[in-house]
């Protein structure tokens, strides 16, 4: 990358022949820095503005009220100092200009993850949405040129991706993204270990003369360390899922650029950015695996990962983040060894990496153990089962008593006060499938506890139910998820109302489940006609027949004519 303009007469002669430390990284570096310095303490504002703060409780680890949208922040930092170019004269400008596709990719790509984030840190979106909103834009930094159309193996050769490219780079940015969201659970943690991850990228793409993905790493390594100024602990702002996103797309999809513009095999180059998010990768896989054996579902949050387990042996909030820096710098130099060592270099590198894996599997996963049966014997008498437990026998005879659907709603609400449970509610489906909601109890606010657990029961089975129960209950387990003991009971008082609907005649009672029969055809409704008209003869002929031949009986069977 050469012509980088009057920035070299302040710098040493020796910094720009270095492939590491041109001009034109330094400064994208520094600017990002001092950008997201300087405006990440209005974005807090913003997000205070707009009530995008983390609440306390549940997986939250911190006791007090912390404003997200830092995401945004890091986005304009990241992003300002390559926007720049467009408006200079330099070969690194004239650089990036023939690059326009995969500078269009990044920038769209990018912002629309943020922007998704944003909205989510700040209203909130179901798992699905975010999924969905992921996979565009994968799909958009594909079709403008970040994409894996083939694996170089060393041995093997090229193997083509085919039709599997598209679905191959749809994962990996998705996978890659959904990695860095997940380890942004304490102050300063993501943004870290993304930084290590980034210094691996960073180093394969300038020793490999990709100066596009140079440039952009180390502006987003620029915009990381001028926004932990503020999120470092005790964190002042979140960067959300705003800021997750968006470093998830970036560093995914600068790889991807990385393995077209290097001079290595694909297989390494994307390697190395595996080797670097080890940390979030192996977190990722293991909450997969651990909610899998607790029959959870995939998407549902917990207080399961790395820093959690770190947090509940009694390691404070700022060595745990620093336990898991010391690991990060582990990956990134194994990384960087596999990239730049021969092969006893990469074996090396390979084992260091190996170490520290086994270590965290050894470590986490027996405490994982531990940490479930713990949980499972906290979930047999939680304070939501203990009081629906004692409320439940009273509210059978009521349901019994009701006289109407007004009756059987009230005991409801009588149940729902007794339990202490927030509010139940009675969800009818109508002919298109649209909820309506027929009947509502809530007891109001509860200061101090959230509502973080849902019960919902078909009024019947599946495909004959009209009406769904629902029941928010108050809780302080961490996971807000319902104990199988309270989930049963609930259960119970959905079998109970079901068979109070039908005994009601209720239009939210389930559906039955007899077929009618079938109308018969005219010939068969003839026949039966003619069966029908016939049938009186026949049974009056009988009768008369019977008649005469008990007469005849009583007439032989007569004392009298057995006399001689």
């Amino acid at each position: 990358m050469m012509g980088e303009g009057p920035v070299n007469s302040f710098l040493p002669s020796w910094v720009g022949n270095h492939p590491l430390l041109r001009p034109s990284y330094l400064v994208a570096f520094a600017v990002a820095a001092l950008m997201a310095a300087l405006v990440t303490p209005i974005v807090r504002r913003l997000a205070l503005r707009l009530g995008a703060v983390s609440g306390k409780g549940g997986r939250n680890v911190g006791d007090r009220v912390v404003p997200r949208l830092g995401g945004i922040a890091i986005c304009i930092a990241l992003f300002a100092p390559i926007a720049g170019l467009f408006l200079v004269e330099s070969a690194v400008a004239e650089q990036v200009r023939r690059q326009a596709s995969l500078v269009f990719g990044l920038f769209a790509g990018g912002i629309w993850m943020c922007v998704v984030g944003a909205v989510d840190d700040t209203k909130g979106l179901r798992a699905l949405y975010k999924l969905a909103a992921q996979v565009l834009a994968a799909v958009i930094a594909y079709l403008c040129g970040f994409r894996i159309d083939a694996v170089s193996l060393p041995i093997i050769g090229e193997a083509s991706m085919g039709v599997f490219a598209l679905p191959v780079t749809t994962l990996w940015i998705v996978g890659i993204t959904n990695a860095v969201n997940l380890i942004d659970g304490l102050d300063g943690l993501a943004a870290g270990v993304v930084f290590f991850a980034g210094v691996s990228n960073f180093v394969v793409a300038g020793l490999g003369d990709a100066g596009f993905v140079a440039l952009v790493m180390a502006s987003m390594l620029g915009a990381l360390l001028g926004f932990l100024f503020h999120n470092f602990n005790p964190a002042r702002i979140f960067m959300g899922d705003s800021g997750s996103y968006l470093l998830g797309y970036v560093i995914s999809a600068a790889s991807l650029a990385g393995a077209q513009q290097s001079k290595t095999s694909t297989a390494v180059s994307l390697l190395v950015p595996i080797v670097a998010l080890g940390v979030p990768i192996f977190d990722t896989l293991f909450a997969m695996v651990r909610r899998f054996l607790e029959r959870r579902p995939m998407f549902s949050p917990d207080r399961g990962h790395i820093h959690h387990r770190l947090l509940d042996v009694g390691i404070t909030h700022r060595r745990a983040v620093l336990i898991i820096y010391g690991a990060s710098v582990v990956f990134t130099a194994a990384a960087i060894g596999i990239y730049i060592g021969k092969s006893w270099q990469i074996g090396l590198a390979m084992a260091a990496a190996a170490i520290v894996l086994v270590t965290l599997v050894r470590f986490v996963g027996v405490f994982s153990m531990a940490h479930l049966r713990r949980r499972q014997v906290a979930r047999l008498r939680t304070r939501e089962t203990e009081m629906l437990r004692y409320a439940l026998p009273s509210a059978p005879p009521r349901f019994a008593a009701a006289q109407s659907e007004t009756d059987l709603f009230a005991a409801l609400g009588t149940l729902g006060h007794e339990a202490e449970l927030v509010a139940v509610e009675i969800v009818a489906r109508g002919p298109d499938g649209t909820p309506r909601t027929v009947y509502r109890w809530s007891d109001g606010e509860h200061p101090g506890r959230r509502v973080t657990a849902l019960g919902r029961y078909p009024l019947g089975r599946d495909a004959l139910a009209r009406a769904e129960l629902r029941f928010e209950l108050m809780s302080d387990f961490e996971d807000g998820e319902l104990s199988p003991q309270c989930d049963i009971l609930l259960q119970v008082v959905a079998d109970v109302v079901t068979a109070n609907l039908e005994r009601l005649d209720s239009e939210f009672a389930p559906r039955s489940s007899v077929v009618p029969a079938a109308r018969p055809s005219r010939p068969e409704l003839l026949r039966r006609e003619a069966a029908a008209r016939a049938r009186p003869a026949r049974a009056t002929g009988e009768a008369l027949a019977a008649a005469a031949a008990g007469a005849e009986g009583v007439r032989t069977s007569h004392p009298l004519h057995d006399e001689p």
